[in-house]
């Protein structure tokens, strides 16, 4: 596996990595051992400051790590600047809050005084993907080094640039050594490291053939894991939604990220009777999008992240024109020298098509006509994904009320998809399992420790 820098908006070869040795895997995983049993006798509350300095290095150097971001994945640089800023925001949640979240909880019960503690357990291997470089990495870090489980990544091969620099930005704000490493490992070396005894958890960011053959590890070596494999994401628009608000919401929650986003919204499902003028709104808003230079603030569409990405998409797109979806816009190749795809619209997407039940990656969106409110919630769970989706009304209640109808980890009423410190992320079906971020996130990989006296009544 090559670990390689490649800009995908001039298709330019930035930096190549050396693969890790192993060696340098034993070192890692010796150094994260020793840390865990250290810590195991400190506080929670000794950890923030670490953190803290964690957050202050993102925000001084968000400019370095937003420009590597942009220029080994493609994401614009404005993106790439509210990633970092999230970021730096997750990591002072887990920071100012850790400690009182992790604090014993106390259980009642006639057999005497209980509590259980909430207790770290060993080191935690990560493996997480591209369109995210840092975003991905913080999520499973900040929590876990609270928690006291050093972590080690294994990042996605074409954004090699992103965790190097976060590696570099921990060591820099002082935390012991052990607590975070990235390698770059190969895939043999991520057995190896799962189906060691020091590592006590997974967690994956990715694909379902990724996570599939991660979680296989996993649950060989009896090791806990937490998966986000990905969505087919709902946006419902029920007919007394304020289509003034859907107008504006829509195309970038498709088109944010070159649409590269697990809960991006891929599949717009209407009311017949408003079908006609969502299609005229989604065209204006894609035909609106201008691709680019990613760094230049004028761009408002990023390449996608390889070449790879971009020929995925385009047989995908094919493959459902073939079974007999239309464009009803995009579709035609953009004159740039980069990984670009264009906004591009289907419809007539039947159920035997092959992409009905695919994740697309990109900035293509897939608009569907339905009858009735049941349909369209028939519809929206009618798939093999739940992570997200989105359900427009101006009737907020009723919304809630249709949201949670529908089978999925995550439902945002009369808005795109978001992501906030103190908000679960996380899916169900084949989108995976566990939750990351919030407190959900900060014990996923803990030992509830049940304590009781039963002496003492």
């Amino acid at each position: 596996m090559a670990y390689q820098s490649i800009n995908p908006y001039t298709n330019e070869v930035l930096k190549t990595y050396p693969n890790a040795t192993d060696a340098e895997l034993e070192q890692a995983l010796a150094a994260g051992d020793k840390l865990y049993h250290q810590w195991r006798n400190d506080s929670v509350a000794s950890r923030a400051p670490y953190l803290k300095k964690v957050a202050d290095l993102l925000r001084a150097e968000k400019q370095e790590l937003s420009t590597i971001m942009t220029q080994e994945m493609g994401k614009l640089l404005s993106e790439a600047e509210g990633e970092v800023d999230l970021c730096a925001n997750i990591v002072d949640y887990y920071a100012d809050n850790a400690a009182e979240l992790l604090k014993p909880v106390p259980l009642k019960t006639a057999a005497g005084k209980a509590y259980y503690a909430k207790q770290a357990t060993g080191v935690i291997f990560a493996v997480e993907p591209w369109n995210f470089p840092l975003y991905q990495i913080v999520r499973v870090f900040a929590p876990n080094f609270m928690v006291g489980n050093p972590m080690i990544l294994k990042h996605a091969s074409n954004t090699p640039g992103s965790a190097d620099a976060f590696d570099r930005l921990v060591q820099k704000a002082g935390a012991p050594v052990g607590s975070f490493k990235n390698l770059f490992v190969n895939y043999a070396q991520v057995a190896q490291a799962i189906a060691d005894s020091r590592v006590t958890g997974v967690a994956l960011t990715g694909s379902e053939r990724g996570g599939s053959s991660v979680a296989e590890t996993a649950g060989k070596y009896l090791k806990k894991s937490s998966m986000e494999l990905g969505g087919n994401d709902a946006f419902i628009i029920l007919d007394d939604a304020d289509f003034d608000l859907v107008k504006e919401v829509s195309p970038q929650a498709r088109l944010y990220n070159a649409g590269q986003v697990c809960t991006s919204s891929k599949r717009f499902i209407v009311l017949a009777d408003r079908y006609d003028e969502f299609l005229e709104n989604l065209k204006a808003g894609f035909a609106a999008a201008k691709p680019g230079d990613p760094l230049k603030a004028d761009t408002t569409l990023a390449p996608l992240s390889s070449k790879s990405a971009k020929e995925k998409l385009v047989g995908q797109v094919n493959k459902a024109v073939a079974a007999g979806a239309k464009v009803y816009y995009g579709n035609q190749p953009v004159d740039l020298p980069g990984q670009f795809f264009p906004p591009t619209i289907l419809t007539d997407i039947s159920k035997d098509n092959p992409i009905f039940n695919e994740e697309m990656f990109g900035p293509v969106a897939a608009v569907y006509k339905v009858e009735t409110e049941e349909e369209a919630i028939a519809l929206a769970n009618d798939s093999s994904y739940g992570l997200g989706g989105s359900v427009f009304s101006k009737d907020p209640e009723h919304a809630a009320q249709v949201a949670e109808q529908i089978e999925t980890g995550m439902s945002f009423v009369n808005s795109s998809w978001l992501s906030l410190p103190e908000l679960p992320f996380g899916g169900v079906k084949n989108s995976g399992y566990g939750r990351e971020l919030s407190d959900l996130g900060l014990t996923t990989f803990v030992n509830e420790h049940l304590v009781i006296n039963a002496t003492e009544k």
